[in-house]
């Protein structure tokens, strides 16, 4: 009998899995084997330091991020005063699971089937890849953090079988140096409509490796294409390809989380990826150790509405973040002329030192009131055609 069962062992479910062993409930970490997510695997410093992630690691440590315009214009933004982490997925998620085990989790391996209920005990039905067998794990609590297209979210809480996202494919390759428009030590973000005419395509290094890729809601656009197209363009054309992946990528967290009984989400489950950026590592971790703050807090009061604590936590935090990003997305996503402005824009300081600062940071920089007045009239001359395209 668990106090917890955590469905999905990605950076969400492993790091409530891990929160919760440690602090002395009894919980089990179902995860199915071998899938890998198609990211970017870029990590900021605050994930390193509030989540205690090793430097081994990190493959690759990045002091420089490229804007890459529809007409080839280049804008090139140093990362100040440290770097960008670069993780592989299937190296990082692995550890995470481990460490989670070692704080005492126990790992299953299988697939979600559905969730039953007998007078006071949930169960999780999965079946267990070695057997085939459909198995149980009694418990008082589910977390499902089982990715964008949740199974446990659709069962369960209201609204989860209805999250938007985009589709994201990638393929990692081997890429041992500079090779052609590639640099190791940068992060390529490609804003064209020929790529992705309604996200962006990226090219990032991970040490020997790359990661190149992009992501779309448009189903008519052909992803392997753009990507193939992508590395073209990037001189890594003729770089052998290791592996290839594709997966949903959610654009807005769900308006709740919970069942009201027995049941919250976490990571891509509760829609909680960074519009614009698309970036979710961090805010699945964050969103992972909410649910398990939630849980805990019902397991000690028997209060099954604490568990929407996991919601009001997140929110509180990176509520501001989520809307600016996604009025961002909106407002220069639409278009190759917007997007051909928007790189414009990042040819400003303020700009790329407030949006870098806040990434590194995971919010809003407040203490320049002027940066941001200016940054404001900027964007709103970009917005309004005021400022020809090409200028700052």
């Amino acid at each position: 009998m668990y106090d917890v069962v955590v469905v999905g062992g990605g950076p969400a479910g492993a790091t409530a899995a891990e929160d919760l062993a440690r602090s002395g409930h009894k919980v089990a970490l179902l995860d199915r084997a071998g899938r890998i997510k198609p990211c970017g695997g870029a990590i900021p410093p605050r994930l390193i330091a509030d989540f205690d992630i090793p430097n081994d690691l990190l493959v690759a440590k990045i002091t420089t991020a490229r804007m890459i315009s529809p007409t080839g214009r280049k804008v090139d933004i140093p990362i100040e005063n440290g770097f960008v982490g670069m993780v592989d997925r299937e190296h990082f998620d692995e550890f995470l699971r481990e460490r989670a085990a070692k704080a005492g989790a126990v790992r299953a391996t299988g697939t979600y089937r559905r969730i039953e209920r007998d007078i006071g005990v949930v169960k999780v039905i999965y079946r267990d890849k070695v057997s085939g067998n459909e198995r149980e794990l009694p418990c008082k609590l589910v977390i499902g953090a089982d990715g964008a297209r949740s199974d446990v979210a659709r069962d369960e809480v209201e609204g989860g079988d209805r999250i938007p996202y985009v589709i994201a494919y990638h393929e990692i390759i081997e890429a041992p140096g500079a090779v052609g428009d590639y640099h190791p030590d940068r992060c390529d973000v490609v804003y064209d409509g020929r790529i992705s005419p309604d996200f962006y395509g990226w090219v990032f290094p991970h040490g020997k490796s790359a990661s190149v890729g992009m992501g779309s809601m448009v189903k008519e656009v052909d992803l392997k294409k753009a990507t193939a197209d992508l590395r073209v363009a990037s001189g890594l054309d003729q770089c052998e390809t290791i592996r290839k992946e594709g997966a949903p990528i959610p654009l807005k967290p769900l308006d709740r989380w919970d069942n009201g009984k027995d049941v919250v989400l976490a990571g891509d489950a509760a829609g909680v990826v960074a519009p614009s950026s698309g970036e979710g590592i961090y805010y699945a971790m964050a969103g992972g150790r909410a649910a398990a703050t939630a849980a805990a807090a019902c397991l000690a009061s028997g209060r099954a509405k604490d568990l929407r604590l996991a919601r009001q936590m997140f929110m509180k935090e990176h509520k501001m973040v989520f809307r600016v990003l996604a009025s961002m997305q909106n407002a220069y996503y639409r278009s190759d002329e917007r997007r051909e402005r928007f790189v414009s824009l990042c040819h400003d300081i303020d700009v790329q030192r407030l949006t870098f600062e806040a990434y590194m940071n995971k919010k809003l920089v407040r203490a320049r009131p002027l940066a941001h007045i200016k940054i404001g009239l900027k964007n709103l001359a970009h917005l309004t055609r005021l400022v020809p395209t090409g200028f700052t």
